[in-house]
């Protein structure tokens, strides 16, 4: 067969192909720029006339197909008009936005492993501490689960899931600095899916694993057609009220475990309580003070920084081995609760009977995969994007799509087992970027300034394989105290906070006026400008939750993440001039602009 040239990628490709391109991309900038010259060229050839080939294509082919593109034609086009004719389609359903993650991160891949193994001295304890930080929520939500499942999931699925997963991602993904974890979003929705099929009588597991495969296949296409790059509309103003309520959530399950144990405590002894409640704050004080120390001027900054890196996970090793002396045990202080062997819920096999719903029932599966696609969007861009921030000294380059893939395979392989699902965990992944950061205070500016940031794929790959190793350990995590994890909990949520604006908004409102900056929202804007608009974000973040929290509403809680969006989009230009929200932070994105 004749072929056509494609310019950027190099290789022939059919003039049928061409032809298909050329009706799918006519509303393409470049292409039009293109599509008069080419006529004309065409026109030559029907007459006779040809340009010189560079490539190496016959006389004869040259006569059955006048409808070739030289890459010497748009190589003079170039030299001619000065602009860039690099268009070519890729093969679909794959973008080019697919192509170029692809081809960024090839390039860093194995330096993606060999960096962490050069600076161990970070690793190392960026793995100690980032393990408990992992571990503590897939135990804690594994707890949440079997209570409202009625144990058809528990500890054993959540540690399963979260340590074979988030080793599959650390080596499909494109942006390793992120982990993928159970979240309490994708928690609500699993219980509002346990609830519905409770209700109609449906088998779970099948309806579970049926959800799961049409995500799975959703969130693919999704990434293999470069649809991360809508993820620019959602702009600064949705990912501060989506990080308000994960931070939100995570100190509401902190406080709702050191509540219980006052509510099932004898009113007439409040002991275990009450030393249940200074251990979570101990844990939770002094691992926000060692985190905090690296800016202190005591010491060195070596010593400041070992400090730093170790000290998080000594605090939550010594705590335990405090609640395993005699005298603290006799205070009673509740433990994680997890079963003495390896077994999964029920007992059940690991693969799920997908046969076991009819026909109908699967195909309407989607509906609700609808909505979980819609979460995992979310929730996963929203998280990946908050660790490329440029803030955060990364060099690699982003890879959006191409995590979006690696996501959406690894959900589809869980739902075969009926394994809980995980997404982008925001928390552990800022963290993980924090740990692996290496920083210095500058004295001149008064402030900690990035030095460099180790990326490495090293990091997430070993603390999820040792998080899958603590089946083997569940008698030694037996002995973890809960009010520990809640310490972490407490730890992990308020971290979060930093840096998000919306919430120093908040508390700027009630500060004098010439004590803020000259550049602060309050000076440029007025008080009442910067409060409304605060008050907007306040809004969406209270009906986010208690959207949330009803069980009745909790299914269609994804939906309701993306009325921020529309909110930012719509409402928001009406009520501000986009000066006003350049101010804020917060200006609307250009339609012509990627990630």
């Amino acid at each position: 067969m004749s072929s056509c040239w494609s310019y950027q990628q190099m290789v022939p490709i059919s003039s049928e192909r061409a032809f298909k391109f050329r009706k799918t991309n006519r509303h393409s900038i470049k292409f039009r720029e293109a599509m008069p010259i080419y006529r004309k060229e065409v026109e030559l050839r029907r007459s006779g006339l040809h340009l010189t080939r560079t490539d190496s294509s016959s006389k004869k082919a040259r006569k059955t197909d006048p409808l070739q593109i030289t890459k010497g034609f748009f190589e003079n086009l170039e030299r001619k008009s000065g602009k860039d004719y690099r268009w070519t389609r890729p093969i679909p359903p794959v973008s080019r936005l697919m192509i170029r993650d692809i081809a960024r991160r090839k390039k860093v891949y194995i330096s993606d492993w060999t960096d962490g193994l050069k600076n161990m001295r970070k690793v190392v304890p960026a793995i100690l501490f980032l393990y408990f930080a992992c571990l503590s929520p897939a135990i804690s939500f594994g707890t949440i689960a079997s209570q409202i499942t009625n144990n058809s999931m528990g500890v054993v699925e959540f540690l399963l899931s979260a340590g074979t997963s988030g080793m599959a991602y650390s080596i499909l993904c494109g942006q390793p600095m992120a982990f993928i974890a159970p979240t309490g979003l994708t928690l609500a929705f699993i219980s509002g899916l346990f609830r519905y099929c409770s209700l109609k009588g449906l088998p779970f597991f099948p309806v579970y694993s049926w959800v799961g495969l049409w995500t799975s296949f959703f969130f693919t296409i999704l990434g293999f057609s470069g649809s991360s790059q809508l993820i620019r509309y959602c702009t600064r103003f949705t990912d501060e009220v989506f990080n308000g309520l994960l931070s939100l959530n995570f100190i509401y399950e902190a406080l709702a475990s050191l509540r219980r144990n006052f509510v099932r405590a004898d009113p007439m002894n409040l002991t275990t309580p009450f030393v249940a409640l200074g251990m979570a704050l101990t844990t939770f004080f002094s691992t926000m003070s060692v985190t905090a120390f690296e800016s202190s001027k005591f010491l060195t900054q070596r010593i400041r920084s070992s400090v730093k890196d170790f000290g998080p996970v000594t605090i939550f090793v010594a705590m335990s081995i405090i609640n395993s002396l005699p005298e603290f045990k006799k205070f009673g202080v509740p433990t994680l609760s997890v079963p003495d062997t390896f077994q999964l819920a029920g007992a059940r096999s690991f693969l799920v009977p997908l046969n076991d719903v009819p026909l109908k029932i699967k195909l309407l599966c989607s509906l609700p995969a609808v909505l979980l696609t819609a979460l995992f969007y979310m929730d996963q861009n929203i998280s990946v994007r908050v660790v490329n921030n440029p803030e955060n000294g990364l060099k690699k380059g982003a890879a959006y799509n191409l995590d979006m893939v690696a996501l959406g395979l690894i959900t589809g392989v869980l739902s075969l087992f009926g394994l809980p699902w995980m997404c982008g965990a925001t928390v552990q992944s800022m963290n993980h970027v924090r740990a692996m950061t290496e920083t210095q205070f500058n004295p001149e500016t008064e402030e900690v300034e990035i030095v460099n940031v180790t990326e490495t794929r090293l990091t997430g790959f070993v603390i999820h394989a040792l998080i899958a190793s603590s089946l083997l350990l569940l008698p030694l995590i037996r002995a973890v105290p809960i009010p520990v994890v809640s310490g972490v909990f407490l730890f992990l949520g308020r971290k979060l906070m930093s840096g998000n604006s919306f919430l120093q908004r908040c508390r700027d409102s009630f500060v004098e006026k010439k004590r803020l900056s000259a550049d602060h929202p309050i000076q440029k804007l007025g008080r009442k400008r910067m409060a409304l608009f605060t008050a907007i974000q306040m809004l969406c973040l209270i009906g986010l939750w208690c959207f949330k929290q009803n069980s009745a509403t909790a299914i269609f809680f994804p939906s309701m993440i993306g009325m921020l969006m529309m909110v930012r989009s719509f409402i928001l230009p009406k009520i501000f001039t986009e000066s006003e929200l350049t101010e804020l932070g917060d200006p609307t994105p250009s339609k012509h602009e990627e990630i």
